[in-house]
């Protein structure tokens, strides 16, 4: 056979001085081990170990050049892996500047060699290789790496824009090489009257690449379209425009050449200044709240809100309203003596909020990876087994998980594939597969897998979005995106209260971060302020000091339910002025007060100042429920029930959803909802009234249900890390120092209760309203009303006969009622020790 070597391959001294196999032996044995025979050496010259001198030295300089190779090699491969670690530990703003850096020097030294004469050899080969790759457009290369360069140094956080418009450009390039290849007639670079020369003079390598091809089979006037279609696509990249909005932006263009310059030419408003982009509003300068309004911000939302810009300006230029221009806010001023409104003491200069550049970019999306090609293979898979009409028509990869759209067949039912969950499962082996039927606005079925290779979202990529510049209201924060990779931004203003709840390790803590510091990224101390109760004492430890706060972080439960109740005093005194004043909203009151409008009484000390948006976050709620449930319950459902119209806003978070710390009553007074990864089908109903929070996957998944949407979003909440925050802090401190209010966490002066009334203080209460309000002093009918039994009965009569409420028993007849109704509030009060 071929493949067996001859045992005679071994043998004879030719072929053993033939092989490639022979090595040098040891002295008496052969390279098999064996003894070496007598006369296996014949008409060989006998092995010697002694070397010639010369051989000795030459063999010595070729070991020392080896050594010197390995050597010099060894310190640059450790030098540059030295480098590349060093270089993957750079701030990633750092790294595209270096592109950028790099990309800008290729272009300033391709147009020194190719834009000039150069006499180098060096720039002259060059010159050469350029004009051959890319012809007659050689000169414009250059510009086009300028282009690139800048992009990459003043966009730096719009990777995917740079990307999509460099292949916008290439395929501009290459259909316009193309074209002017045919027409400088399609020469090659070899043949008779044909040469290098002449293709550098046309369309370069690159146009007679892709222009040859077609000129060999059809003719020049079906070629030179299909280029120009080709360069048409490039354009369309370029300007991100569908083939399906080309009118569109046609109409668009013409508008901007045509039309706007004789708008401006009728424009009589010399004054102009940069402006924010505001929502509209009506003649009082008050915004205008559309129906179905909701306090999530989207991208449509953003476009149906946005001011009319005057033709001819830029959104920064358009000139303020009337009322504006004559209405600017003071700067907030302190009360000349102690108010009942919140006072600041500021530091010299305005406040600056910090500059979105505290806050890190994070991982650019991956619009496709191999993991998703294997899913919709394992999809397809399982609908051909279970022979269901249904394909997979198309995927959204957000950053934590991917939805997988399924469309069915004519006559086939939902619960088909609804039923195969635990297959899909084991088909794309992950345990956390959510089945979504329908989609939100489509005719399919949703598969959300998730994905492998997670993206990182931050909270700085969050901000620096277009939806969240576009609106600048102060309680506006980021909270992630979804499954589309949509940015996700909120108005805490518009929920009115959230409530966060979510097992631990779950990314309720993050979230709870990401909004503070979103408050703390957009807002100043006299538009927001808040109350902080962490009763684990070191989850928001770190905004200790900020000016943002009217009272130290508050870490005792028993201090929180008397800085609730405060909160409640807070919200009577603004429905107070807001009575008196005659509005309906704190942002009403607020705008009459820096317009001037409100005048305080006559004789009146008080100075009318704007209420600041009130923030209360309860990092905590079981806690507090352990210590004072009736309180912290009572002060939660007047805050959620009341509190909107008086700028005051409250977020609740808790890792144990249970009923018993989630209460019916405050559930049906917070409307919004976050969920992060619960550990059970009950506490997902309990915190979303439905289920899917127990199929999330953890580390900032979440389940976001705001006021008025049906279906929960899925979305990836925004990271920020606790450097990020410990700058942001610092910022914000050296800006203003915060002036505390000592009456926050005061409790409430109360007398005693008396010792023999104990536990019975409720019934005693009910008893004696009862028996006032109807003038009849029975047991039997305590017993009948309070369903309590004869001897409790017995014993809140001999209470109320102690205090002067009823008389003395007169046996079988009803007792005598010793106060009248209209004293009945007074009898309440002492009987509560107020």
């Amino acid at each position: 056979m071929a493949t067996r070597t001859p045992k005679s391959a071994s043998k004879g001294p030719a072929k053993r001085s033939t092989s490639s196999r022979s090595t040098p032996a040891k002295r008496g044995s052969t390279s098999a081990g064996r003894p070496r025979a007598k006369g296996a050496a014949s008409g060989r010259k006998p092995s010697t170990t002694h070397q010639d001198p010369i051989s000795w030295v030459f063999t010595m300089i070729g070991k020392l050049i080896v050594g010197l190779w390995m050597l010099l090699a060894n310190g640059i491969g450790s030098a540059t892996r030295a480098l590349g670690k060093n270089a993957r530990e750079l701030d990633p703003a750092h790294r595209r500047d270096g592109v950028g850096l790099t990309v800008l020097a290729a272009a300033i030294v391709l147009a020194a060699m190719t834009w000039r004469n150069s006499d180098g050899a060096v720039a002259g080969v060059v010159n050469v290789t350029v004009r051959g790759v890319f012809g007659s457009l050689a000169w414009a290369l250059p510009l086009l790496l300028g282009l690139l360069a800048w992009r990459y140094l003043r966009h730096p956080d719009q990777n995917a824009d740079t990307g999509r418009m460099v292949i916008g450009w290439a395929a501009l390039v290459v259909g316009v090489l193309g074209v002017i290849h045919v027409t400088n007639g399609t020469p090659y670079p070899a043949g008779q009257g044909q040469g290098m020369d002449k293709v550098s003079a046309a369309g370069g390598m690159i146009g007679f690449l892709v222009s040859a091809p077609p000129m060999s089979i059809l003719p020049s006037w079906v070629t030179i379209p299909l280029l120009l279609l080709l360069s048409g696509f490039g354009v369309l990249v370029i300007t991100a425009t569908p083939v399906h909005r080309i009118p569109e932006r046609l109409a668009e263009l013409r508008h901007m050449l045509f039309e706007r310059q004789s708008e401006t030419d009728q424009q009589k408003t010399p004054a102009k200044r940069r402006v924010k982009a505001k929502k509209p509003v009506d003649g009082d300068g008050v915004e205008i709240v559309k129906p179905y309004d909701t306090p999530v911000l989207s991208e449509k939302e953003r476009r149906d809100h946005s001011p009319e810009i005057v033709p001819g300006l830029t959104e920064e230029e358009t000139p303020a309203p009337e009322t504006e221009r004559r209405q600017e806010p003071p700067l907030p001023t302190p009360a000349p003596r102690k108010v009942e409104q919140l006072v600041l003491s500021p530091q010299a200069g305005p406040y600056a909020v910090p500059d979105l550049q505290f806050l890190k970019p994070g991982t650019a999306p991956k619009p496709q990876t191999k993991a998703n090609t294997t899913v919709v293979n394992a999809l397809t898979s399982v609908l051909e087994q279970f022979g269901i009409d249904a394909q997979v028509i198309g995927f959204t990869r957000g950053p934590t998980v991917t939805r997988y759209e399924i469309e069915l067949g004519p006559a086939v039912k939902v619960e088909k594939v609804t039923a195969l969950t635990k297959n899909i499962a084991y088909a794309v082996k992950s345990a956390d597969v959510r089945i979504l039927s329908p989609i939100p606005g489509k005719s399919a079925i949703g598969v959300e897998i998730p994905n492998a290779d997670k993206d990182l979202v931050a909270l700085g990529d969050v901000l620096r979005s277009q939806v969240a510049q576009a609106d600048h209201h102060p309680m506006i924060v980021g909270l992630g995106k979804d499954v589309e990779g949509r940015t996700i931004v909120a108005n805490l203003a518009k929920m009115p209260h959230l409530l966060i709840a979510g097992a631990t390790g779950a990314g309720k803590s993050v979230c709870v971060n990401g909004l503070i510091t979103s408050i703390l990224m957009r807002a100043t101390p006299d538009e927001v302020r808040m109350v902080l109760v962490d009763p684990k004492r070191v989850e928001l430890s770190v905004y200790e000091g900020i000016p943002h706060l009217i009272t130290p972080i508050i870490t005792n439960p028993k201090k929180a339910a008397e800085a609730l109740e405060w909160v409640v005093g807070e919200m009577d005194r603004r429905y107070d002025d807001l009575a008196a004043s005659g509005f309906r909203h704190v942002d009403e009151f607020n705008k009459a007060v820096r317009a001037g409008k409100l005048q305080p009484p006559p004789g009146s000390e008080r100075v009318y100042q704007p209420y600041p948006y009130l923030l209360v976050i309860v990092d905590e709620l079981a806690d507090l429920m352990m210590v004072a449930p009736r309180d912290v319950e009572d002060s939660i459902v007047r805050i959620t029930q009341l509190a909107r119209a008086a700028g005051i806003h409250l977020v609740i978070a808790t890792q144990r959803p249970s009923v018993d710390v989630v209460t019916g009553l405050i559930k049906a007074n917070v409307p919004s909802r976050l969920a992060f990864a619960v550990s059970s089908l009950t506490d997902s109903r309990v915190i979303l009234d439905q289920p899917g929070a127990d199929k999330l996957v953890g580390q900032g998944d979440a389940l976001f249900l705001p006021m008025g949407a049906s279906k929960p979003i899925r979305i990836q909440n925004a990271f920020v890390s606790e450097k990020e925050i410990a700058e942001i802090v610092t910022h914000c401190k050296t800006q203003m120092q915060a002036e505390y209010r000592d009456d926050v966490a005061a409790a409430p002066v109360k007398r005693e209760i008396d010792g023999d009334i104990g536990d019975d203080l409720d019934l005693l209460v009910q008893a004696a309203e009862l028996i006032v309000t109807t003038q009849f002093g029975s047991t039997s009918m305590l017993q009948r009303k309070l369903r309590v039994g004869f001897a409790k009965a017995g014993r809140l009569m001999d209470l109320l006969e102690s205090r002067n409420v009823v008389g003395p028993s007169e046996g079988s007849k009803a007792r005598e009622v010793l106060v009248k109704p209209d004293d009945l509030p007074g009898l309440l009060a002492d009987l509560r020790g107020e």
